[in-house]
């Protein structure tokens, strides 16, 4: 099952096995699956050091809730979501509530919210699993940890390349190599699309439009070329236009775009400048055209890759917070990390030599190794032979007379 092909410590998912069956007993849902050692281990160290990285830029760290009403978990840009998140009703209110899908709605709910008087620029920080209806091809997973980072009440390029300069420095302190950052304006096709079709309503209809959009989505530059519009024209060449940054940008600036994107372009090339100096030596890339998975999204987003990985690190952008009713949102940029894949890119670190101490070792000298950070398992009852005990126990030191020995 796709569980166990992701996950080398996971149980596999499946209902070959009989009801009754001790395997029965053992298998979970496809999609989720058990952490094991060393992995769950791995895998708390990275966070932590992610976090720690967040924390060291002044976003201080939140904790929502794993279930709220569903009339604020799906507001505002979580509406993009609602297929995706699980939903139950509250026995307590008779309420329905939702099982988060993601956590950048939540940091915007506390944002309108608890921390509506913080003084703004608002920096926020998070970490905690998302549970979803269904995994996709590349990410199968139904229950996922993310890592994260929201940059609420600021608007511009700042903005934008802080939060994509802070991940990209999270995922080097622990360890991803071979960094690349995609950057793209979920937004721009559509204004080019509405442009063209205000200057000449009789020469792109609905149909038109769906089509050149699904040949986008597969990255079927015949497809779009093969419509013959003005517009499927311009969109070919800006679909051919994308790779690196610098020379992306100067192929867009030569094509006859509306002036409805000229911002846009101003905007990119400017987080692409400041990122040049925050986050040097990373490779930057445009891709004009992408939109997939920028449901909410309202300005210049990002998607981050290792030469290593596994599909996406994570991804990022300008959005619009959702608020109550009546008040309008905030100006925000945020990122999210997604830990699977991370995992995947980085290796395990070398587990921690481990000591024996058989049953009556002198508690002190005990207390004193695991107080300098060293792993002692104690023993619980006597045995006549302590070092096979040691061996069996996978530990490569043991503790004789106070003193620290290799078992072999």
């Amino acid at each position: 099952m796709t569980d166990t092909a992701t996950h080398p410590d996971s149980q596999a998912s499946g209902a070959s096995a009989p009801p009754g069956t001790d395997a029965h007993w053992a298998l979970l849902p496809t999609g989720f699956h058990d952490g094991l050692p060393p992995l769950a281990e791995h895998e708390a160290k990275v966070v932590d050091g992610l976090m720690a990285c967040i924390a060291s830029h002044g976003y201080d760290r939140v904790k929502p809730p794993l279930c709220e009403f569903e009339t604020s978990l799906l507001a505002g840009a979580g509406q993009a979501l609602a297929s995706e998140t699980f939903r139950l009703m509250d026995p307590a209110s008779q309420r329905m509530m939702g099982l988060r899908a993601d956590m950048t709605t939540q940091i915007a709910r506390l944002a309108a919210s608890r921390l509506s008087s913080a003084p703004r620029p608002l920096r926020l920080g998070y970490a905690g699993q998302v549970l979803r209806v269904t995994g996709g091809q590349i990410r199968p997973e139904r229950q996922i940890a993310q890592v994260g980072a929201e940059l609420i009440g600021a608007t511009g390029p700042a903005a934008d390349a802080e939060v994509a300069a802070l991940a990209l420095k999270a995922l080097e302190k622990v360890g991803v190599t071979g960094l690349s950052l995609d950057l793209t304006v979920p937004t721009l096709v559509g204004k080019i699309l509405d442009a063209h079709a205000h200057a000449d309503r009789e020469g792109d209809g609905d149909g038109d439009r769906d089509r050149i959009m699904a040949a986008l989505d597969r990255k079927d530059a015949a497809d779009v070329r093969a419509l013959g519009t003005p517009v499927a024209k311009l969109l070919h060449a800006l679909l051919r236009a994308e790779g690196a940054a610098e020379k992306a940008l100067d192929a867009a600036r030569k094509l006859a775009l509306p002036d409805s994107v000229a911002a846009d372009l101003d905007e990119l090339a400017d987080i692409v400048a400041r990122l040049r100096v925050l986050a040097p030596g990373t490779t930057l890339t445009i891709d004009f055209v992408e939109h997939r998975g920028f449901r909410y999204h309202t300005g210049v987003t990002f998607s981050l890759f290792a030469r290593r990985g596994r599909g996406e690190l994570g991804r990022g952008g300008r959005y619009i917070t959702a608020s109550p009713a009546g008040r309008a949102g905030e100006p925000a940029t945020g990122v999210t990390l997604y830990l699977d894949s991370i995992l995947h890119t980085i290796p395990a670190a070398t587990p921690m030599r481990r000591i024996y101490a058989p049953y009556g070792a002198d508690a002190a000298a005990v207390a004193a190794l695991r107080d300098s950070g060293r792993i002692v398992i104690s023993g619980l009852s006597a045995d006549a032979g302590p070092r096979d005990e040691a061996r069996r126990l996978g530990c490569a030191d043991i503790l004789v007379d106070g003193a620290v020995h290799p078992v072999d």
